[in-house]
């Protein structure tokens, strides 16, 4: 099941994408679900199949992140070892988590920003866990059971702005600059999230590559990492880290630029494309 949030006709709502039709279940459940958040954390699939609601054409509406309105979004930095080597990281004991903020994000098909503080705007394609059940100190083996659903994310990076101290945020927190979506696939339809392939996309030309296996820290152990010093809350995103090949670190350096159209694609789960554009 693909779940998105979702603008027609000015007013926001929420459903499910079946084929090029929109089952639109914020206009009959707003009343007790105000937004796709507030319902993860219920039998979504039970409600979904006993909701008698509206559909509408794809066409006809705007997509906006999956969930527009993330408590948290917990990002991973160095998870994937290629990554690591690139940036010349040291080997940890514990994940490396920073945060980005919820009024980041950029929704599938929207126009990505490149500030005008910088040249070097960098793609680091993700997987993007969105979390169903909440809790505190997860346990590794009960993980998955807390995990709504998956989606792709871009966590687009400002690097000169990211190397100004030790600390990520200022070059992680751009307007626009958290590419997400386009939509959530459900865990039922991901039976193992650590078999996904995984690829970003610069006009066209492929980028990165790889392969969830290679994470270094689990999205089981990352859920029981979070969970152990702050509470997971339905809508939570944890975005897991970025493979090796970003921009930064190639030779010659490959930065993104007004006009280009990055995409990220991961299997069983979607494409996630934007068109970069120069910040207003």
């Amino acid at each position: 099941m693909k779940l998105i949030s979702f603008v027609t006709h000015g007013i926001s709502s929420y459903g499910v994408l079946d084929g090029t039709e929109v089952v639109d279940l914020g206009t009959v459940l707003r009343g007790r679900f105000p937004s796709l958040k507030a319902l993860l954390g219920e039998d979504v699939a039970g409600i979904v199949h006993a909701t008698e609601a509206p559909r509408l054409a794809l066409a006809e509406v705007e997509l906006l992140p999956p969930v527009p309105d993330p408590g948290k979004i917990l990002c991973i930095g160095k998870n994937y070892e290629e990554h690591r080597v690139e940036t010349g990281g040291e080997k940890l004991a514990y994940p490396t988590v920073f945060t980005r903020f919820s009024d980041t994000l950029v929704a599938d098909g929207q126009e990505a920003w490149a500030p005008g503080v910088s040249t070097e705007i960098d793609f680091e394609g993700e997987l993007a866990v969105v979390i169903g059940h909440g809790g505190r100190h997860i346990a590794a083996e009960d993980a998955l059971s807390h995990v709504a659903g998956y989606a792709c994310f871009n966590d687009i990076s400002v690097r000169d702005w990211q190397r100004h101290t030790t600390q990520f945020t200022p070059g992680k927190n751009f307007p626009r600059t958290g590419g997400f979506g386009p939509w959530i696939v459900t865990a039922d339809e991901i039976p193992d999230p650590q078999a996904l392939d995984l690829a970003t996309y610069l006009n066209g030309d492929e980028v990165q590559h790889a392969n969830t296996a290679e994470m270094i820290f689990g999205i089981r152990e990352l859920i029981q990492y979070c969970s152990s010093f702050t509470q997971l809350s339905p809508g939570d995103v944890i975005a897991t880290g970025t493979p090796g090949g970003v921009g930064a670190k190639r030779k010659p350096q490959l930065f993104m630029k007004t006009g280009d159209v990055v995409e990220i694609e991961i299997a069983s789960v979607g494409r996630l494309r934007n068109t970069i554009t120069s910040e207003s």
